[in-house]
């Protein structure tokens, strides 16, 4: 059975009139990548913030295995903003070793480690050069290093890919693969759904501060992942609704998809597809992340207290 690494119970704050964060409530397996989804000003940032105590939460409780978070064992978790901090005139490995050295290594291990890093993300060149002298790519991806230097048990990403390009973003994915294929529990934030869909085991959508999906990412999207027909045919739009099971059709990147209608088969609307149009090409498709992510906060429309 997986045990939840960190919980989320009922959390709430407001800032003046402005509900950032409304009876929030999740779990984050251990040893997971945990997608943090939302559009944007959903309150994933405000979320991150209370779990890292830089703000208090006006109520709920946030529990790191299984205590109520306090400053010490908030020490146990890597936590890259979205707001990148670095000091500018600093080299970067010097820079990088200090940052080690503030997270309690030795000077001597910050350093070694810092070289390991530096190495592992294409940067070793850079070493003896001023971060201002980087690109806010190549800052990021030191960022990312002086996140992880001292190994934490989690670690907390706001927006991670911000700024990078599409080398870098490998990179950085993979250094994600690799963390938790060493156990360590990795949440991310992010607004971009192929990135979360590509890396998550579980995710929670939020919308308007509150939860609004939270689970197994393919739990998600066998529940809310509705099957649909791609087809390759002569027919007009009109002519293919008007096929029994049929319920409208849209186009995708230049494909042509027909929505089911409730109930309807697959079996069955391929067969009756097939007696009255012309096909040249038809497949299952199911809604992307990003499907359900557009349907689900387009259709929030629960009230707010």
């Amino acid at each position: 059975m997986t045990t939840a690494h960190l919980e989320l119970h009922g959390v709430s704050k407001s800032f003046g009139r402005v509900a950032a964060v409304r009876e929030l409530s999740f779990a984050v397996p251990r040893g997971s990548v945990f997608g943090l989804l939302g559009p944007n000003g959903a309150g994933k940032t405000t979320t991150i913030r209370i779990v890292m105590r830089i703000t208090l939460p006006d109520a709920g409780r946030v529990v790191l295995g299984g205590k109520d978070i306090d400053d010490e064992l908030r020490e146990r978790i890597g936590y890259l903003p979205e707001e990148r901090g670095l000091y500018r005139r600093m080299r970067v490995l010097e820079h990088l070793t200090f940052l080690g050295e503030v997270r309690g290594l030795a000077r001597s291990e910050a350093r070694r480690r810092a070289g390991r890093w530096l190495d592992r993300l294409g940067l070793a060149e850079k070493a003896g050069r001023r971060i201002e002298e980087l690109s806010k790519g190549m800052q990021q991806k030191l960022q990312f290093a002086a996140t992880v230097i001292h190994e934490p048990e989690m670690v907390i990403l706001d927006e991670p890919f911000t700024a990078l390009d599409p080398i870098a973003t490998r990179q950085l994915k993979e250094e994600i693969g690799a963390m938790r294929e060493r156990g360590t529990t990795v949440l991310f934030s992010t607004h971009v759904m192929p990135q979360a869909e590509e890396l998550c085991d579980h995710i929670c959508l939020i919308n308007r501060g509150r939860a609004i999906l939270h689970g197994r990412l393919d739990a998600i999207r066998a529940e809310h992942s509705r099957p649909a027909l791609e087809v390759e045919s002569p027919a007009t739009d009109a002519e293919l609704v008007a096929v029994s099971g049929v319920a409208a059709v849209r186009v995708a990147d230049g494909r042509r998809v027909l929505e089911l209608a409730p109930g309807a088969g697959i079996e069955a609307a391929v067969k009756a597809l097939a007696a009255a149009v012309p096909l040249t090409g038809v497949q299952v498709v199911r809604d992307s992340l990003e499907d359900i992510f557009v349907k689900r906060v387009e259709g929030d429309h629960a009230p707010l207290a």
